[in-house]
């Protein structure tokens, strides 16, 4: 008899993993380039958690990470044919469905965390409305944070970034157009193929959040960064429409309620991560590398071209007069900067 009790528990545990998998009436499979083990997972499988346990299993989340679904662009055929239910998806892999969802990702637009959190805040009911007219349900946003350039080699100008191969992310015609006007070609990728172009020596220059470099394992190749903020990368969790649509009122809000508390703690947590990567970053072998003065006011300068250029093309006028607004009346009530925005600005 006591031989047969472990199989007798497995078994056992095995026939109640069935049943509560059977009793879910509501499943959504979930897709994310974001690795297992990332803040971004960790966080979201505690908000599904939650969801679960408060349906009384009836809504269940089975979750796709570290881009075993495809990049976004696969992502989201795989949601339109019904293999997927919902992703994680970047900022730059979901633009195409909405292109007024690029605008935060303009380079040089932010100077603050701050800054950032009241334009999101603006942009949230536009982006929520955009989404949904694309058959999407926006649940909540995501955060990269802050991006620097990195590359195998020191740069500290702008002919620096000029001699470089320089990555772009596929269908992002904002660093597209901002690298051009710095008289640069840059070579598209898709994120899962950029550790390996670096390994390879088809890059040598990309741009990623100190905690992404980390995740991705970009730095073990690309192990000088440039300590500029080069822009803001972000994303958002969105689930297909038509099956959100057929969930009862009461379990709709109830993941919208469950996300606003787990996404807002996910962006704190990431923004800690991001903090924290600088000093594991430095104890791993990276430098940062020091830019020569005025180089920030020259970059300025091309992204007020680069806005121009993609007013009414890659975002409408409305969108960046809804996120240029938002952030110059903030900026006119302060005065003097923070502590806290400082840092954000410098990323120390």
């Amino acid at each position: 008899m006591h031989r047969l009790t472990p199989v007798l528990l497995a078994v056992l545990i095995l026939c109640c993993s069935s049943w509560a998998r059977a009793t879910a009436k509501y499943t959504f499979k979930i897709a994310s380039l974001a690795p297992e083990g990332s803040v971004w997972i960790t966080q979201f499988r505690e908000f599904a958690k939650e969801v679960t346990e408060k349906s009384n299993g009836e809504i269940e989340f089975r979750i796709y990470p570290g881009g075993i679904m495809g990049d976004d662009q696969a992502m989201y055929r795989k949601m339109r044919v019904g293999q997927l239910q919902g992703g994680g998806f970047t900022m730059t892999g979901i633009a195409d469905v909405v292109p007024d969802f690029r605008v935060m990702a303009v380079p040089f637009l932010f100077r603050s965390y701050e800054e950032v959190n009241r334009v999101r805040d603006s942009l949230v009911p536009f982006f929520k409305n955009k989404f949904n007219e694309a058959g999407l349900e926006f649940v909540a946003m995501t955060e990269v944070g802050f991006i620097y350039t990195m590359s195998t080699e020191p740069m500290t100008s702008v002919d620096d970034l000029r001699k470089s191969k320089s990555w772009a992310p596929s269908g992002d015609p904002v660093t597209a157009t901002f690298l051009a006007n710095l008289g640069i070609t840059p070579i598209p990728l898709s994120i899962p193929d950029v550790l390996t172009s670096l390994q390879t020596g088809l890059v040598d220059t990309v741009f990623n959040s100190l905690y992404g470099s980390i995740v991705l394992q970009w730095y073990t190749k690309a192990r000088f960064i440039t300590d500029i903020p080069f822009g803001y990368a972000y994303g958002v969790f969105l689930l297909d429409r038509k099956s959100f649509s057929r969930l009862p009122p009461n379990y709709t809000a109830l993941i919208h309620t469950t996300a606003e508390k787990y996404f807002s703690a996910l962006i704190d947590d990431t923004r800690k991560s991001n903090e924290e990567s600088r000093q594991v970053l430095e104890q791993n072998g990276v430098t940062f590398v020091q830019a020569e003065p005025g180089i920030v006011k020259e970059l300025q300068a091309q992204r007020d071209k680069t806005v121009q250029q993609l007013l009414g093309n890659a975002f409408s006028q409305e969108a960046y007069d809804l996120a240029a607004g938002t952030l110059e009346k903030y900026r006119k009530t302060e005065s003097t900067t923070t502590p806290d925005e400082s840092r954000s600005q410098t990323g120390k």
